[in-house]
């Protein structure tokens, strides 16, 4: 096997991170966690407005869970290179960036191809990470704060005094979402699992265990008027509680269709049926609103206004972090090439906080 272009069972090799050469983890296509492979190749170098990232901290979120599957709604053709997002020191920059950017820890939302020792990205869509932020925390705030940010402050615009519902409080976005709503004097009922209470209470949170099948009747007990917005990531039939939960003047924010995670079958028609179902209810005159979040939506049309929202909301949640408003909750920190351990353990539902991947 080239030693430079081949590829290896993950398991079965030892690389050396800090030698010279790319190493980057690829998903051959619809396989379990063993199944990813392990690539080399050369460093590559930063084009015109791009830069060169070494990376130093990247993650596994649900879209790579999903991706495995191969049921992410707009995910590449395998084989591909997974990783949404990651942090690490910009070592080269290309043609028409400023030069001084060299040297500075930056985050990125990149989507596909995170799970690299090292990664090209265009300068514009780099984050300064602000000193006194460790790689991994700042890494698990990337695609995880500017969810919970935008869909808090942009989506439902949340205002002090009023009472929300958040299903997931335990995990990835759910967590920061919470104590986001938590410093900005917003109530919070949040959905998890018996083992997340003590700690969801310690934030604030008024937890209900979602395994009960009393959720809706639990949240009309401390809410009898409705709930003020409600987050839900799960889809499926249960977004039609989220929706009646809702009191006059109130906003469902829907982020995903975990519920379908395990189906067969097309990936795009949960997501097409849960659109239209948003959609409908969104249109309809009932002094309630309804909305399907994409952190992507507006990137194609409008490129230059996305980025600088991107850069502006994830600086505000560094800036909170940076207050004591939000701490981060890091799992597990694994070496790269130990990827197919980090996504198992990710997927295992045993774990809180994010899963993180370091050189």
């Amino acid at each position: 096997m080239n030693a430079k272009t081949g590829n290896q069972r993950l398991s079965a090799v030892e690389v050396d991170m800090n030698a010279e050469g790319l190493v980057e983890v690829v998903l051959p296509g619809k396989v379990e966690p063993e199944g990813l492979r392990i690539r080399h190749g050369d460093v590559p170098a930063a084009g015109p407005g791009q830069v060169l990232i070494r990376m130093e901290a990247t993650g596994v979120s649900f879209a790579e869970q999903q991706m495995r599957r191969g049921r992410y709604y707009d995910q590449p053709a395998f084989p591909f290179v997974p990783g949404y997002d990651l942090v690490g020191t910009v070592l080269a920059t290309g043609e028409g960036v400023e030069p001084a950017l060299a040297g500075t820890r930056v985050a990125a939302l990149v989507k596909v191809g995170g799970w690299a020792s090292h990664v090209l990205v265009d300068a514009a869509d780099v984050v300064p990470v602000p000193d006194g932020i460790g790689a991994a925390e700042a890494e698990t705030l990337v695609v995880n704060g500017i969810t919970a940010w935008q869909m808090l402050h942009r989506k439902a615009r949340v205002r002090a005094g009023q009472t929300i519902l958040v299903h997931g409080a335990g995990g990835g976005v759910g967590s920061v979402l919470v104590q986001l709503a938590h410093a900005a004097g917003v109530k919070v009922i949040g959905t998890a699992s018996a083992r997340h209470h003590d700690a969801l209470r310690d934030q604030g949170v008024t937890p209900i265990d979602y395994r009960t099948g009393h959720v809706a009747a639990r949240v009309r007990e401390l809410a009898s008027g409705g709930v003020d917005a409600v987050f839900d990531h799960v889809g499926g039939p249960g977004i039609v509680d989220s929706w009646r939960l809702l009191a006059p003047g109130g906003t469902l924010v829907s982020y995903g269709t975990a519920s379908t995670r395990d189906d067969e079958g097309s990936k795009q028609w949960p997501v097409l049926k849960l659109l239209g179902r948003v959609w409908l209810w969104h249109a309809l005159p009932n002094r309630r609103r309804a909305y399907f979040f994409n952190i992507w939506a507006g990137r194609a049309l409008a490129k230059n206004r996305f980025r600088a929202r991107l850069r502006t909301d994830l600086t505000q949640v560094f800036a909170a972090l940076q207050r004591g408003d939000i701490t981060v909750r890091i799992a597990a920190r694994l070496p790269l090439t130990r990827a197919a351990d980090a996504l198992r353990l990710a997927e295992s539902g045993t774990v809180a906080g994010k899963v993180v991947l370091i050189p």
